[in-house]
């Protein structure tokens, strides 16, 4: 199938889904993007083609629409995401922010900056930025250390096993983050022959593993053995649809729960065992049980003794 980097790449979106307790749903909800040079000849034509299968939506700022995709994947449960696209330049560094958001709080979302020509003829170009002392290097090179996944297709050769790459990360609950997948210019729009089987549906299954049970039983027995535990709730609550499991557990075992940022209404505001956020803008009932507390878990620190 004879198709452009950016036609493929789009087409391998949409084919994309995600299941979770036999529940299935497409894993890209659409496409936020603000084009110019770098996007517009090669993604550009290809979201336009797509139309409502990968349905593109017009950003006024590229850090305000990787936030506004981060947002969408924390509601979703991480089972679904947006991709943002941008020109190279100025526009590629604005998004650097929210990727470093989404990485830092385990929250999946798919960055596609447009990149230098990978022929270099026509450079450099209006907003281009590249390391001076190699043209190796250009401004997108900022997002790697905000990126669980990074890399440039400098050849449509290259791009199956960078989307493969890409989705496994950002379907893996304990390695999601930001991805990133710069596209040079030219590259971007050339055309390739690809196997169909390349845009075949793919479903990545987001697994429930069972806890080892040698670590099951020392963690019981470590709460047994407790006077003053704490639980603390974090994202991995709502991200794994445990709210109500979490309800249960409290209120069998009168264990209070102080919640992260991310753990926000793991328990009813008003439910007896809630004590509200911990930290530096926790409450002051949370903190003060947990500088008296023997036993903290929870929040993926295992347990603390004090």
């Amino acid at each position: 199938m004879r198709l452009t980097v950016g036609q493929a790449l789009v087409r391998f979106l949409v084919a994309q889904h995600s299941e979770r307790d036999g529940v299935r749903q497409r894993f890209f909800a659409g496409c936020w993007g603000i084009f110019g040079h770098g996007n517009v000849a090669g993604l550009g034509q290809a979201l336009l083609e797509a139309g409502s299968a990968l349905r593109y939506h017009q950003a006024r700022n590229e850090q305000a629409m990787v936030h506004a995709a981060v947002g969408y994947a924390r509601m979703r449960d991480r089972l679904q995401t947006f991709a943002c696209t941008s020109s190279i330049g100025p526009g590629a560094t604005n998004m650097v922010t929210g990727a470093a958001l989404a990485t830092v709080n385990r929250l999946p979302v798919l960055l596609l900056p447009g990149d230098v020509f990978a022929t270099r003829a026509a450079s450099p170009v209006l907003q281009e930025l590249e390391d001076p002392r190699t043209l190796d290097i250009s401004v997108n090179d900022c997002l790697r250390p905000v990126s669980r996944f990074f890399d440039r297709i400098w050849r449509g050769e290259q791009l199956p096993a960078a989307l493969l790459q890409a989705m496994r990360v950002l379907t893996d609950p304990a390695e999601t983050g930001a991805v990133t997948l710069a596209l040079p210019q030219d590259t971007a729009a050339e055309a390739y022959d690809w196997p169909e089987e390349l845009f075949e549906a793919r479903v990545w299954r987001i697994p429930r593993p069972r806890p080892e049970p040698a670590m099951l039983a020392e963690a019981a027995a470590a709460v047994r053995a407790s006077r003053r535990p704490l639980l603390v709730a974090g994202g991995g609550i709502h991200y794994s649809d445990a709210t109500a499991a979490l309800r249960v557990f409290a209120e069998e075992t009168g264990i209070p729960v102080a919640e992260t940022q991310a753990g926000k209404a793991s328990l009813p505001f008003d439910h007896p065992a809630a004590l509200g956020a911990i930290g530096a803008t926790g409450s002051a009932a949370a903190n003060s049980l947990a500088r008296e507390a023997d036993l903290v878990i929870g929040a993926g620190t295992r347990w603390r003794r004090t």
